[in-house]
């Protein structure tokens, strides 16, 4: 029996947080992270192309003979994960799986809220897909869901800002605004894997009562738990505690923003796809 790594996808290095996560909770397993960080961010991209984009990062992975692969990217999830799952994976490889981090996340979300009302902060190509309403609304039909896009967010994060005087604006909007159009919000779900690297920002403009939830652990304890209760598929994981790192992109460039997400020196290598 053949074994091998866990795959981590993302569109650049926001899946870093939600890998740190998962890492901790199963740190025996191996790893492969990509970040498709020369075609990134996937969140202004219609669905086409975040679809194609994300196929042919999980055949990479298929290709690196992984069996199991997480998409670690709200926008991937909300807009190529369902398609790949049904149209995709009965052609490519039927026993492999491709696991988001919507669905994780959606059904413990009734945990974090009393009055039942929930906001989400994320992308604009997550926010337009209402793959959050939609799949909440599966799962608990009494929560009410309010978005926000805040595109700028990223941006922050990945120029090395988000703890900058200049988030302060763009992370203040957008919270005034969410709350706006939902004074009865008790919880935030910050929906987007760059985010929780402006959670001092979120927190400070975010009123007192309200939670601000984190996916990272939660995605982990979800595959913890898949896992789990899918023995064939953990069987097939390699363990030896190794991570391999690799990027569309520049790999130095990578290395530089990947150990603030990480916590850790990463050393990737540049893929071509």
């Amino acid at each position: 029996m053949i074994k091998t790594p866990i795959g981590i996808f993302d569109s650049g290095y926001g899946g870093l947080t939600v890998l740190k996560e998962i890492k901790a909770a199963l740190p025996d397993h191996d790893y492969i992270y990509l970040g498709d960080n020369a075609r990134a961010p996937y969140g202004p991209l219609d669905y086409d192309t975040v679809y194609h984009y994300t196929l042919q990062c999980v055949k990479w992975f298929f290709g690196q003979g992984c069996t199991l692969v997480i998409l670690a990217c709200n926008t991937a999830s909300a807009k190529a994960l369902r398609t790949i799952q049904q149209n995709d994976l009965p052609y490519l490889d039927p026993p492999k799986k491709v696991l988001g981090v919507i669905r994780p996340t959606s059904e413990v979300i009734n945990g974090f809220t009393q009055t039942k009302h929930i906001g989400i902060v994320a992308t604009a190509g997550t926010v337009e897909s209402h793959s959050y309403p939609l799949e909440i609304e599966k799962l608990y039909p009494g929560i009410s869901v309010t978005q926000e896009a805040c595109p700028e967010w990223v941006e922050l994060v990945e120029a090395g800002k988000q703890l900058s005087s200049e988030a302060d604006g763009p992370v203040k909007a957008h919270i005034s605004q969410l709350l706006a159009k939902d004074g009865k919000i008790d919880a935030l779900l910050l929906a987007c894997t760059h985010y929780p690297l402006l959670m001092n920002k979120i927190k400070e403009f975010t009123p007192p009562g309200i939670a601000v939830i984190e996916q990272g652990k939660i995605v982990a304890q979800s595959l913890v738990s898949y896992l789990q209760r899918h023995p064939e598929v953990d069987e097939l994981c390699s363990r030896s505690g190794h991570t391999a790192f690799f990027t569309t992109g520049d790999e130095a460039d990578f290395n530089n923003h990947a150990s603030l997400f990480f916590g850790e020196t990463v050393q990737a290598a540049q893929i071509k796809l």
